[in-house]
């Protein structure tokens, strides 16, 4: 069953799989800790859950296993004609990475439950209360940045994740958790805009741009939209200078103009991208930012 579900996880597109048992993951002290100094700016949602963060197997009653998966996203910086970009993640081209890795990992959740029947299955995709980069360190998908991005040697960081919990305890090679590889580099610690990434592995979210242009329901005020450079929507800085990721600067020209985003109604806001990432800020809030960066 194993080789099969590897080969299936191919076939859809994953470039990452692996195995681990539940239990409490790697950094819940860090991420505990980072949550009692306040860090996580207004995103009080992160501070709800916290005995399902610790426990997985509260999650799925009877979990027994938990796969985790890396799906790739484009390296290519999605930009406007008049030269304004938007974070690569938010694939504005695509359906919300929500909905595209949910049905995939169906396809998958079927596959586990077909040959075992009466197993359980839950599908978690970034909006679970379940500390997924632990899990994927646990399973040797990657290690864990100075950035606080899961980093694929080899491949990078330009992925997301998810994680399918099974009640069935699956039968699959142990591996140690995988060590950080950065060594000496703070290029993402040195190069962070606002100065969010306050130290390696510590972000203060109430000034990270990501933060700042998609959860913060307040406008980007007009120092931060200095720093923003010419992203209005999320920020790949810490990304883009990491060594492990590819020094490809090419962009690609999928969006509107920056005249066309401040013009555009919530009605046709909603029917061009009312199903992808920026559906989460909504065009008033992308009016703002690029507002901000404009002065």
């Amino acid at each position: 069953m194993l080789s099969q579900f590897i080969d299936r996880t191919r076939d859809l597109g994953f470039i990452g799989m692996g195995f681990s048992i539940p239990g409490k993951p790697l950094y819940f002290e860090r991420f505990s800790s980072w949550l009692s100094d306040h860090k996580n700016a207004d995103m009080s949602w992160l501070e709800r859950n916290i005995e399902l963060r610790e426990d997985p197997t509260k999650l799925l009653p009877g979990c027994r296993t938990i796969i985790s998966l890396a799906f790739p996203y484009s390296s290519q910086k999605p930009v406007t004609p008049d030269g304004y970009s938007v974070s690569r993640y938010s694939q504005p081209g695509e359906k919300d990475y929500h909905y595209r890795l949910k049905g995939l990992c169906s396809e998958l959740a079927d596959m586990v439950n077909e040959i075992h029947i009466g197993s359980r299955t839950r599908i978690c995709v970034d909006s679970a209360p379940i500390l997924e980069k632990s899990f994927a360190c646990s399973s040797g998908i990657g290690f864990m940045g100075k950035n606080n991005m899961l980093i694929m040697p080899g491949y990078g960081s330009y992925f997301y994740l998810a994680e399918i919990l099974i009640t069935e305890p699956l039968e699959f090679p142990q591996v140690e958790p995988m060590e950080n590889r950065c060594g000496s580099c703070t290029l993402c610690v040195d190069s962070c805009p606002t100065g969010a990434l306050e130290k390696p592995f510590y972000l203060d979210a109430s000034r990270c741009l990501s933060y700042l242009t998609i959860e913060q329901t307040e406008a980007v005020n007009r120092e931060d939209g200095r720093k923003m450079g010419d992203c209005f929507f999320g920020c790949d800085r810490c990304q883009e200078v990491c060594p492990f990721n590819s020094d490809e600067a090419s962009r690609q020209v999928i969006l509107p103009s920056t005249d066309e985003f401040l013009g555009m109604g919530n009605h046709y806001f909603k029917e061009r991208f009312g199903n992808t990432a920026f559906a989460r800020a909504g065009i008033e809030k992308i009016k703002t930012n690029i507002l901000a960066i404009k002065g």
